[in-house]
């Protein structure tokens, strides 16, 4: 055999191999990220924020929804759905029974593109090209959703300020609508939060530098997001190959500053479209952060968090 063809060969090999991999492994590789944050107030106590974004859940993913219910045993103080919960129309009741013991829990949540319009067929290539164009599928159930997840005591962020009490800690929140499909209205939220609270607290489905900025602007302390899927498709050394919306690909997942003095956490998330069902180098996530007081001196800087993943079950 000539070594042009065995060169072919191991080629597509190896990556049939991959895609095996991605789609038939990975995808299912249940994971929890946990970082530390230095974002609350002076003398506050710490607080456990569980981040789930992106289920994309559909009602025959069972193995998803029981690893989602069993995160209730981490007992976290407060629980932020940054949505794209749904990837069916008879995907709510499979959703509310994933989240049902975490329903027992504080909860904030806003929406994203795939809770308003289900999922469709695209060309791979799309992937790997930012476009600003949107192909929207048939309408989902988000009505329904929103009301079992409100009937259940979570609040609906969506353009609205939120005061609440999270284990002592008085918690100010705020969130936008997708800005990945031009819903964000930042000016209904505008403005610094009231008062002296522990904790400033901005949601957004699409980490869009715009509403990123107004976050900023406004001095809130932690700002936490979804959609990108941490790239969903990431190379050793290189990291994700594309965001699809405005960050930097440094920023696809995990923690970051942005500005001087707000944290932005982006989950990379538990699901995928049903028609890009891969990952590689970088599993299904939900993630566990521990939020402390900042540093007081400022020779104490805050440090990079600790991020490292690690499979649960």
């Amino acid at each position: 055999m000539k070594s042009w063809a065995r060169i072919a060969i191991g080629a597509t090999t190896t990556g049939a191999a991959t895609v095996a991999y991605a789609a038939g492994v990975e995808r299912r590789r249940w994971t929890l990220r946990e970082a530390t944050l230095p974002v609350l107030a002076e003398g506050a106590r710490p607080l456990r924020v569980l981040h789930v974004s992106d289920l994309h859940l559909t009602p025959s993913q069972h193995s998803k929804r029981r690893w989602v219910a069993e995160l209730a045993a981490l007992e976290p103080d407060l629980v932020v759905d940054t949505g794209d919960n749904l990837a069916h129309p008879r995907a709510v009741p499979a959703v509310v029974a994933a989240l049902g013991p975490l329903l027992e829990r504080p909860g904030l949540f806003v929406f994203g593109s795939n809770d308003y319009y289900g999922p469709t067929p695209k060309n791979p290539a799309r992937y790997l090209v930012r476009s600003e164009r949107r192909i929207h599928g048939a309408p989902l159930p988000w009505r329904d959703l929103r009301a079992a997840l409100v009937e259940r005591g979570w609040h609906d962020a969506t353009h609205s300020r939120v005061q609440l009490d999270v284990g002592g800690v008085k918690v100010s929140a705020a969130g936008v609508d997708d800005p990945h499909i031009g819903l964000d209205r930042y000016d209904e939220v505008a403005g610094r939060p009231e008062g002296e609270p522990g904790l400033r607290l901005g949601l957004t489905h699409s980490p869009e530098p715009r509403v990123l900025d107004g976050f900023a602007a406004d001095g809130y302390d932690l700002v936490l997001a979804g959609h990108t899927h941490g790239g969903q498709l990431r190379l050793p050394g290189i990291g994700a190959l594309v965001t699809n919306c405005g960050i930097d690909r440094s920023r696809a997942r995990g923690a970051s500053r942005w500005g001087t003095h707000t944290w932005l956490h982006v989950s990379a998330g538990l699901g995928t479209s049903p028609y890009a069902p891969v990952r590689f180098c970088c599993p299904p996530e939900a993630s566990l952060l521990t939020l402390v007081p900042r540093p007081t001196s400022p020779s104490a800087a805050a440090p990079t968090p600790a991020s490292a993943a690690a499979d649960v079950g």
